[in-house]
């Protein structure tokens, strides 16, 4: 077992594929391993990288895979027919476990291995790209400068990009289904863009309306920071806002098969996700604010790469620093395993405080 080896699950998606690209960077050869031979051949063949091809109810073949590696990165979405199978199958083979996953529910469903893997020495890290890793560190550093904090909101934008394919089709595997927001420390069904709010993101001339929407940092960073109460934003022009909050009156036709079997044949005709000049010149913003119960607020800002970008890079400089023995046992978010900084040690981010009011 090689110190700068560990297994690609989904390397042939639009996001694994970034991450073999850049793992040369990090001194990382990764094994690329899923369920498509020939795309996978292709993409070992150019890279001069190994290939295992192997479905995830295929025990024995996942099994040997395993056994040649000490980390894990599942790559392969939608996380909700995934993430189980390598959760446990990492744990069984005592391996530890990554993933790029954003959904809230199944962060909390991993948390559930918690003591199985620290019976094991594993850890289990799920969230480790653009979800959650710069929010995860920024909430984290604002609950340190206010400890008495018990209110969070997180903004997100990402302007002059796309969705890749795969975010677009597990987008589809939601439609219909309700919102989330913490509430008192516990997660809480409501409808999407329940509440809405102006946001003034890093570098914009002036606000823009962001509505709310479940983030996998109502699971992480309340994991992370202890807060109860928790929102997150993502900005969306004000007139579909308007249209979404009706959502809850046609969410049965949403759920139907004939409205998602076309929403996923016009997802399969876009292209796998936004290409390289368009990564290279967009930045990803961040907004966060704590408030505690005296009314008193910070307010922080964060400047990052491009989304799909920062989630190459951050899932392999965490998979790097597991490689070297820097790794806590267990269930872990980014900050709880790595800090505040951990986002810091990626080139070109930018974080600071914007306000404190009180």
């Amino acid at each position: 077992m090689l110190d700068h080896t560990f297994l690609l699950y989904g390397a042939n998606g639009y996001t694994g594929e970034l991450i073999a690209r850049y793992a040369a960077d990090f001194g990382l050869q990764p094994i690329l391993a899923g369920r498509n031979k020939q795309a996978l051949d292709k993409l070992g063949a150019e890279l001069n990288l190994p290939v295992k091809v192997f479905a995830l109810d295929d025990q024995p073949a996942m099994q040997q895979a395993l056994q040649e590696v000490s980390v894990v990165v599942n790559a392969a979405g939608p996380y909700d027919f995934t993430a189980k199978q390598l959760v446990e199958a990492c744990i069984a083979e005592g391996r530890h476990y990554l993933d790029l996953n954003g959904d809230a529910i199944i962060y909390d469903m991993i948390r559930t291995y918690d003591n199985a893997a620290k019976e094991k020495g594993v850890m289990l890290l799920p969230g480790a790209g653009y979800d959650v890793v710069p929010t995860d560190c920024l909430a984290l550093w604002l609950k340190q400068q206010m400890p008495d904090a018990r209110s969070l909101k997180i903004a997100f934008a990402v302007l002059n990009s796309a969705l890749s394919r795969g975010t677009a089709i597990n987008t589809v595997l939601k439609l219909g289904l309700p919102g989330l927001s913490r509430i008192d420390g516990k997660l809480v069904e409501e409808p999407v863009g329940k509440r809405g709010m102006y946001v003034q993101f890093p570098g914009l001339h002036k606000k823009i309306f962001t509505m709310s929407l479940p983030w996998g940092d109502l699971s992480t960073a309340y994991v992370s920071t202890g807060i109860p109460n928790i929102a997150t934003y993502i900005n969306i022009n004000k007139a579909a806002w308007y249209f979404l909050k009706g959502q809850a009156a046609y969410n049965w036709l949403l759920k139907t098969k004939l409205v998602r079997g076309i929403a996923n044949s016009i997802v399969k005709m876009q292209s796998p996700g936004p290409d390289k000049a368009t990564r290279d010149k967009t930045n990803a913003l961040i907004w966060a604010q704590v408030s505690n119960a005296n009314g008193d607020t910070l307010t922080a800002n964060m400047v990052v790469p491009e989304a799909y970008t920062l989630t190459a890079l951050t899932a392999l400089l965490i998979t790097k620093k597991i490689l070297n023995k820097d790794y806590k046992a267990g269930y872990q978010t980014p900050a709880t395993a790595y800090g505040t900084e951990l986002i810091m040690e990626i080139a070109g981010v930018q974080r600071e405080i914007i306000a404190y009011l009180n």
